[in-house]
């Protein structure tokens, strides 16, 4: 073998066993989510001190032995190791044989690894756009629709009283059009198309009335900014959060109620970071999210040193967006629990929902088409299966909808 060969494979080696021994992050953030991430945070003290940046703090063959067998280390009187032992009340961490130099190195990587700040595609604008603007725009549009036919008709019955000017068929004589007629004094003089433009004029105007008047009360698409942003989409979408785990009183009661912030609390305790995904478009960053739990906290007055309550809270202005008029009678138990409604059905698909909206326009004839259209559940329940029985041989039917159990009553709904 020549010389050149035997350098070349003495350095093909060397290369090797350097890029074996490299950290590998991936395998680090494993080994800390499966080992450490019960007691340890990377930015805040749980249990256990905050790991970020601790190969920064103590000598590698020092992390090894403590993290491999701590209570050895307490044991023998190293000062650092029985000072974190004191800290931490006298708690002794695990011990952790199984772990090799490699696999510490790998989560002491992870540990001190800063991700690359995420940078938006040129050319592309943070912006919130809210669903009033959107409203907005679509109302401008129509209205320049209207003028634009507006001005198309004045034009063509301004062209079309002209010519009857002109030929002396409708609005005058012949001697009085001999030296022409105003347009206006013609359309005046015809009694008929005046009649017809303001019986026009009036149902128009009725119709515009009327349907602007329809729609005082009907909020569907209001989408208000809440004082602490809550994404339904990270909350009941990617991490699959039943409704009902946070709005537990609708199964039992006619409200589905505001959910307190305890529980919120009951995982943002030990959540304080978010580590999902971005928008980076919309502005929705991991700063963004983390910002928002951060007012959680404030409100609460928890505080993520002692990882305690200092009892010191603040009120949070929640914007209600549903709300129906106050002589309108709505359950949510009879819906939930006796009907078995999905949440969905009324409220939309709130799994999708960055910013909660109304979905549905929730006005009377919404709630009658839908209990025209619902058929009345009547297994296991003897009550529903007697009424059931009886009314099936009234209507004819083999199933009952909500309409024919009395669900279009007027005082079902209004007392």
């Amino acid at each position: 073998m020549s010389l050149f060969a035997l350098n070349f494979l003495l350095s093909l080696s060397f290369s090797i066993n350097v890029s074996a021994q490299e950290p590998d992050i991936a395998k680090g953030k494993s080994l800390f989510n499966s080992q450490c991430a019960s007691c340890h945070k990377l930015n805040r003290k749980l249990v256990g001190p905050a790991l970020k940046g601790v190969s920064a703090k103590y000598e590698k063959e020092w992390l090894y032995s403590w993290i491999k067998n701590s209570a050895a280390m307490i044991k023998s009187g190293d000062e650092r190791a029985v000072a974190i032992y004191e800290e931490y009340n006298k708690v002794a961490m695990n011990a952790f044989p199984n772990l090799s130099n490699n696999d510490i190195d790998n989560i002491l990587a992870y540990t001190d690894y800063v991700p690359p700040k995420p940078t938006p595609p040129p050319g592309a604008a943070v912006v919130q756009t809210s669903a009033s603007d959107s409203t907005s725009d679509i109302i401008l549009i129509l209205l320049s629709f209207v003028l634009l036919v507006l001005v198309i008709l004045l034009y063509l019955i301004n062209k079309t009283l002209k010519s009857l000017v002109a030929q002396n068929t409708v609005f005058a004589d012949s001697k009085s059009n001999k030296k022409g007629i105003p347009i206006w004094k013609a359309f005046v003089k015809n009694q008929f198309l005046v009649l017809v433009s303001v019986v026009s004029l009036l149902l128009s105007s009725a119709y515009f009335a009327y349907d602007y008047m329809m729609q005082i009360g009907v909020d569907q698409g209001y989408m208000p900014i809440q004082p602490i942003h809550y994404s339904h989409k990270i909350h009941a979408g990617a991490n699959q959060i039943e409704c009902q785990y946070c709005h537990s009183s609708a199964k039992k009661s006619k409200h589905s109620g505001i959910p307190s912030l305890n529980v919120c609390m009951n995982c943002h305790e030990n959540i304080a970071d978010y580590n999902g995904e971005e928008d980076l478009e919309k502005g929705y960053t991991k700063d963004f999210y983390t910002n928002e739990i951060k007012k959680l906290y404030k409100a609460v007055g928890w505080d993520e040193n002692t990882q305690s309550y200092t009892g010191d809270t603040e009120p949070v202005k929640w914007v209600r967006i549903h709300n129906l008029p106050d002589f309108v009678y709505f359950n949510h138990a009879q819906h939930v629990t006796v009907a078995g409604v999905d949440c969905q059905k009324c409220h939309g698909p709130v799994e999708e929902m960055e910013i909660l909206y109304q979905h549905s326009p929730l006005t009377m004839g919404w709630c009658i088409n839908c209990h025209r259209e619902s058929n009345i559940k009547v297994k296991d329940n003897e009550y529903y299966t007697k009424i059931h029985k009886e009314l099936s041989k009234k209507y004819g039917v083999k199933e009952l909808t909500a309409a024919q159990m009395g669900g279009l009553e007027c005082g079902k709904c209004h007392y």
